[in-house]
């Protein structure tokens, strides 16, 4: 954390505010000509291939690519990605925002450049920074269909879900895109979660301990091994003379022979 404080001291003043207004626009446009001229979106998609036969305008372009699929889910998606980054943004700094985004983006064209034939979009960005906007507000929540009240967090679970699937029956492509787009969601958050998964097991080790301890009964006879668990109206004594001194119900206090420890 403090290498990254240093990091942003010198290089601070280079980050773009606002950086995801300048996405939103640029995919809104992109989307408004994908409409006018089918097919415009595709010509922008991260194509290896066609950026070293000199389309390299498609490094940048695909950043700007936008949702696919029907214009109005396409349009709540970037108003979702707006609002999601603004709130990133705010949270973390216009600096470790920008980092966390670039962070993604260049891992992406990585990825992509291991398959130069395979097309690559800018949506596993996008769901990188929907992940993180989960896990920093889990508990906000969004109307489905303008409905149905639904926290944030059971989407971000079924986000997982779909990408472990992909993980697991993809393709190689998708699978180096969906880790590549992840990959800062790791950087970002990966030593918080280890803490928590540590913190949460030593927290059910305590709590088990202490349930233990709460069924354990505090006094048990000498002799005859009845506790104050089994027998709640028990009154029960210690004897002095026994070395250590034991406990015993009101039958064996004076009925007991005395216990002398070496």
């Amino acid at each position: 954390m403090k290498s990254l404080n240093k990091f942003e001291r010198k290089l601070g003043r280079f980050a773009i505010r606002n950086l995801t207004l300048y996405l939103v626009v640029g995919q809104g446009a992109a989307l408004l000509l994908n409409l006018a001229a089918p097919g415009f979106a595709g010509a922008m998609q991260l194509v290896p291939a066609e950026v070293m036969s000199g389309q390299w305008w498609r490094l940048l372009s695909f950043a700007l690519t936008p949702p696919f699929g029907n214009p109005i889910f396409a349009a709540f998606t970037l108003y979702m990605l707006y609002f999601m980054g603004g709130a990133l943004e705010a949270h973390w700094g216009t600096f470790r925002y920008n980092l966390y985004v670039l962070i993604g983006y260049l891992l992406t064209i990585a990825a992509a450049f291991l398959f130069p034939y395979s097309a690559a979009s800018n949506g596993f960005i996008t769901g990188s920074i929907f992940l993180a906007f989960a896990y920093l507000f889990p508990d906000y929540q969004i109307y489905l269909f303008f409905v149905l009240a639904v926290r944030i967090k059971w989407l971000a679970l079924l986000t997982w879900l779909y990408y472990g699937y992909e993980l697991l029956m993809g393709g190689w492509p998708a699978r180096l895109l969906i880790l590549a787009s992840v990959a800062n969601f790791l950087v970002f958050f990966g030593a918080d979660i280890v803490h928590k998964i540590r913190y949460g097991h030593r927290r059910i080790k305590l709590q088990s301990s202490a349930i233990a301890n709460r069924d354990k009964p505090l006094h048990v006879c000498a002799v005859c091994g009845i506790t104050d668990k089994t027998h709640r109206t028990m009154d029960f004594r210690y004897c002095t003379k026994c070395e250590p001194p034991l406990a015993y119900c009101t039958e064996h206090l004076r009925n007991h022979e005395h216990v002398r420890t070496q």
